[in-house]
């Protein structure tokens, strides 16, 4: 059964690689089947923009003014559009964070959008067992991606949690 919503990739910023919309979609596809929910007929919206742009939406909606890695947006409850909500990346936040803990960018990109995906459908991190379920399952879908844990060798960082 087909559970993945409709996907809308904005790529804002001429930073990213060719490869990003691809590898965003194949994380969100597999993390919506994954979660089991029929999300058929539901919209996500993803931007791939640079630190900047986030750092004005994380300002605006957050009030915190800086970058952060990625920014999700979920709909409101019973949205009647379809929504799911909107997740926006930020490149060069991204690349730094990828560059220093060793990882491939296009796993670190992954896991950011799988990341802000179970955001959307209610997942969080702010409370300890929050953390572990939410976690455990990122863990659960960049394994069939075949991307490493990316709690494994876990540096303490500002964004670790954002």
């Amino acid at each position: 059964m087909m559970r993945s919503p409709e996907l809308d990739v904005v790529i804002e910023s001429e930073c990213w690689p060719s490869d990003a919309e691809a590898t965003v979609r194949r994380a969100l596809v597999q993390a919506a089947e994954s979660a089991k929910l029929d999300l058929k007929g539901r919209a996500l919206s993803i931007l791939l923009t640079d630190d900047a742009a986030v750092q004005r939406l994380n300002a605006t909606w957050r009030g915190h003014d800086k970058p952060t890695n990625v920014l999700s947006f979920p709909a409101p409850p019973n949205d009647p559009s379809g929504a799911l909500g909107d997740i926006a990346i930020a490149y060069e936040t991204t690349a730094r964070e990828a560059a220093a803990e060793c990882k491939p960018f296009a796993h670190h990109l992954s896991h950011l959008a799988v990341h802000g995906f179970l955001h959307l459908i209610g997942y969080d991190h702010e409370q300890d067992a929050q953390a572990e379920e939410m976690e455990g399952l990122e863990r659960k879908v960049l394994a069939v991606l075949g991307v490493p844990d990316p709690y494994a060798l876990e540096h303490p960082s500002e964004d670790a949690r954002a």
